[in-house]
């Protein structure tokens, strides 16, 4: 897998927790420094746990699909992709409500945004990857863009949260498209 696919599956997944990290910051009184780094470090742990997972499930029903393995990656990718385009067509406020200050409220906010990248491990067992440079570059842009949604939150708001999401799954979709694309015409 090239570097610019890795790039976009690590920012494709770290959308969520940028969103959430957002809601966060904007609910927060004045999120400082410290507190946004302990954010961004939990949902970046959480999300390069997840894909792991997702992996090893993968990999143990790899080789009995071996055949369908590039129709499996695309249906899971644009599956993850659509669900994201979706979920910021309807408006929908991720985290609403949840205290800023708790730290069972991130790591149970961090897990639920994580799923998809779950979803995403599963594909990546189909495929001849580095799964933990994958699952490190997800982990490392997911605390990045946490930390930096927490902080940036009160002046961002949800709408241009919303356009991160749409863009992220469109560019999942994408590259499930390019993955199939690929293997059926041996390119």
């Amino acid at each position: 897998m090239s570097p610019i696919s890795i790039g976009v599956i690590a920012v494709s997944m770290s959308v969520d927790a940028f969103i959430a990290s957002i809601g966060k910051g904007a609910g927060a009184r004045r999120p400082n420094f410290r507190n946004a780094i302990r954010t961004g470090a939990i949902f970046g742990i959480v999300e390069t746990v997840t894909p792991l997972i997702g992996w090893a499930a993968g990999m143990a029903a790899s080789q009995s699909v071996a055949a369908i393995d590039h129709w499996i990656a695309f249906v899971l990718l644009a599956a993850v992709g659509i669900r994201m385009v979706l979920q910021a067509a309807q408006n929908r406020d991720k985290d609403e409500g949840a205290s800023s200050a708790t730290l069972w409220a991130t790591v149970a906010t961090a897990v639920g945004t994580s799923i998809d990248a779950m979803a995403v491990g599963v594909s990546l067992a189909f495929l001849d990857v580095n799964i933990i440079v994958i699952a490190v570059a997800i982990g490392v842009a997911t605390m990045v863009m946490s930390s930096t949604g927490m902080l940036a939150g009160r002046f961002l708001g949800k709408r241009l949260g919303r356009i991160a999401e749409m863009l992220g799954g469109i560019a999942l979709v994408g590259l499930g498209a390019t993955i199939l694309f690929q293997h059926l015409t041996g390119a």
